[in-house]
């Protein structure tokens, strides 16, 4: 696929990941012009992390496009949007432009098709992510994760994980479902320490 040029939403800790969806509420005057830029056009934006958080701060090179999928505007001009995941992609350039939002050229990344674990690694994975939701005090329903597949499990709990952007990012560049795995296995038990003092919150 040839390179596009896609309207970005810089957003720490924000992920999203093809054949997922990310509730978005869009209330800055620059975004909702791109939100209404994009619904005129293919209804494509761009979700990425910036490296810090300065305004105009560089942006990591890989990032997720969704197409606008619902849309809900209130009558003072916010929007209440859901994006699809289409396809993660790399930022080749930012471009020079006129509008409030920024805008790149990227060329999308084809992903493995249908990627499945070993019997081994889903069980590892899921006793990992039992640890680290008791750790956290997170209350699960794990009849509902055991029936997801593979690629909606990981790519699922990549996307929700309480980590910081960094870790974040490294999981959104993971180039396989397998690797992307092995790292969040890593990551729970790094940053799954709890503390009993904190409020206990419900996973959908």
């Amino acid at each position: 696929m040839k390179p596009k040029r896609i309207p970005i939403f810089p957003l720490t800790g924000a992920l999203l990941f093809p054949g997922l969806q990310l509730p978005l509420h869009i209330f800055e005057p620059r975004y909702r012009a791109m939100v209404g830029e994009a619904l005129a056009r293919d209804r494509l934006i761009g979700m990425i992390q910036p490296q810090d958080m300065r305004e105009g701060a560089p942006l990591y090179q890989i990032g997720c496009v969704g197409k606008i999928e619902d849309v809900e505007a209130s009558e003072d001009g916010r929007y209440n949007i859901v994006l699809h995941g289409e396809a993660r992609f790399r930022i080749l350039r930012e471009l020079d432009v006129a509008t409030p939002f920024r805008q790149v050229e990227a060329e999308f990344l084809a992903d493995p098709l249908h990627e499945t674990l070993s019997l081994g690694e889903r069980a590892a994975f899921e006793a990992e992510a039992m640890k680290f939701a008791d750790a956290q005090g997170y209350s699960v329903d794990w009849d509902s994760v055991a029936r997801l597949d593979d690629t909606s499990l990981i790519n699922g709990m990549s996307q929700i994980a309480p980590f910081d952007a960094a870790a974040k990012q490294a999981l959104l560049e993971a180039p396989t479902l397998k690797q992307r795995c092995e790292l969040m296995i890593q990551l729970m038990e790094f940053f799954g320490r709890g503390d009993p003092d904190e409020v206990r919150v419900t996973l959908q």
